[in-house]
């Protein structure tokens, strides 16, 4: 039997099947099982000849707990469900489990590293340059790790950019800092060149800390280097405060940003609750995926309205809405309203006029949003005082807190430990609680976005008691 037709079989005709999992697809089971069948293998560039200089340290027996084996894997669908579609548990899709390998492939003594930071800033990443510098530097003992300055740009010789040497001593409290000590850039650059570049700074392994653009130009960059037969390890440590990188529990940033968000959604409802009919309402993060506004709103329960741009059959900024608004002034004078900064994009920005990304540039849908409440409440009998608040750049420019710098040196150790093995065109990241490597092609090949069916809404909805759809 088919592996499909064993699914339908086991659960059933209905889709429940596709609903935890991190891709939505119309075509339910089909399109559940299609996804499930993607290659998940990390690329490789050779054969490990070289003892791992963490032998010394972790201990050289076999059977020694520090290193991971070969074959070490996380199941990408851990549900009875799926499991009892599959005839043999081999048939399952897994992802490889990150950490340190007993054989390495690059020599530490000839290998050169190159870290780059790309896109915006986001709380973690000093902390992550930092932990690529301190892993390689002490744990593999390279002594040759360069900085590059102000994301992909700083790979072109003509922008005029110095590349910075890292040591231990220069990175060692970077990491109490917000920003990035590297600087960053947007947009793309010749992969051509940036080999070139590579080539001359005799560098054998890249790490590209970035959001899915910056995987992407991770990719492009491998690419080329595979063509040239050019033995070049590209990792990639995903980097988005949107937290919509597919396969992946959550990114670096995300709860920073969330404990930055509490913060300014508290000063709106304090605003909120000082004036007769006062209205908060906070733009947050957010271009494609609501994550950290429903994340923010469940920490607070102070929001009475979340709107995220996954409610696309939503009237969120029209009539509808604002009726419903109306409706919490009178029954209790003050309301608090989070709009993720992609939501109604659809029907707003022009398609054609792009930053510097290459994505469609957003208008600013908060302050749009806040002109249509104030000409709604205009024409009524009902005076209304609305504070708007804007924090994204506080948001994403403070330091990390407790649980990210945690995160973040994983995903920096556990980066150094798969590109001295040889992997290449892989991310880090955690999935169901494991530190996994993904290749760069599935992460980026669809973005996580809320499920307006899943617990994490329907959590929204009963919190905010803002009403299922807004038409």
């Amino acid at each position: 039997m088919p592996p499909v037709d064993r699914l339908r079989r086991y659960v059933g005709a209905g889709a429940e099947v596709n609903r935890a999992y991190p891709v939505r697809d119309p075509a339910g089971i089909d399109g559940y099982y299609a996804a499930m069948s993607q290659d998940l293998s990390i690329g490789s560039l050779g054969h490990c000849r070289f003892e791992s200089p963490l032998v010394q340290r972790l201990g050289s027996v076999p059977e020694s707990p520090g290193f991971v084996e070969p074959d070490a894997a996380v199941l990408l669908d851990d549900r009875i469900s799926s499991l009892g579609a599959l005839e043999r548990i081999d048939e399952a899709p897994r992802l490889e489990v990150a950490g340190p390998r007993r054989e390495i492939y690059f020599e530490p003594a000839a290998t050169g590293i190159g870290i780059v930071t790309c896109g915006g800033l986001c709380p973690g990443l000093n902390n992550v340059i930092r932990g690529i510098t301190m892993e390689a530097w002490h744990g593999y003992g390279v002594r040759r790790i360069y900085g590059i300055r102000y994301g992909l740009e700083g790979f072109i010789e003509s922008a005029g950019h110095q590349v910075l040497e890292l040591t231990p001593d220069i990175v060692s409290d970077i990491h109490e800092h917000g920003g990035s000590l590297l600087g960053s850039s947007r947009g793309p650059q010749d992969p051509k060149a940036i080999v070139d570049r590579l080539d001359k700074l005799g560098v054998q392994v890249l790490f590209v800390v970035g959001g899915d653009g910056s995987m992407r130009a991770a990719l492009s960059i491998a690419t080329e280097a595979r063509a040239r037969d050019r033995k070049l390890a590209v990792v990639g440590i995903p980097k988005t405060i949107d937290n919509d990188m597919r396969y992946l529990d959550k990114t670096f940033g995300f709860d920073t940003a969330v404990g930055e968000a509490v913060k300014v959604i508290r000063c709106a409802h304090a605003e909120a609750r000082g004036a007769f009919n006062g209205i908060g309402l906070v733009k947050l993060m957010g271009r494609h995926s609501g994550f950290l506004a429903c994340a923010a709103t469940l920490a607070t329960s102070h929001v009475n309205f979340c709107l995220i741009p996954e409610m696309l059959d939503n009237d969120t900024l029209g009539p509808a809405f604002l009726d419903r608004l109306k409706a919490r002034l009178e029954d209790r004078r003050h309301a608090v309203v989070v709009i993720a900064e992609g939501t109604g994009q659809e029907r707003l920005a022009d398609p054609d006029v792009r930053d510097a990304s290459g994505n469609v540039k957003l208008v600013d849908v908060g302050a749009i949003l806040a002109e249509r409440i104030k000409a709604y409440f205009a024409g009524k009998p009902m005076e209304v005082t609305l504070k708007y608040i804007d924090p994204s750049y506080t948001v994403r420019s403070v330091a990390a807190c407790p649980s990210d710098s945690v995160y973040c040196w994983q995903l920096a150790a556990d980066a150094v430990h798969a590109a001295m093995s040889g992997r290449t065109e892989m991310i880090v990241g955690r999935w169901h609680g494991r530190m996994v490597h993904v290749p760069i092609e599935r992460a980026i090949s669809e973005r996580n976005r809320v499920d307006l069916e899943s617990p994490l809404w329907l959590s929204v909805l009963e919190t905010t008691g803002q009403p299922t759809t807004l038409r």
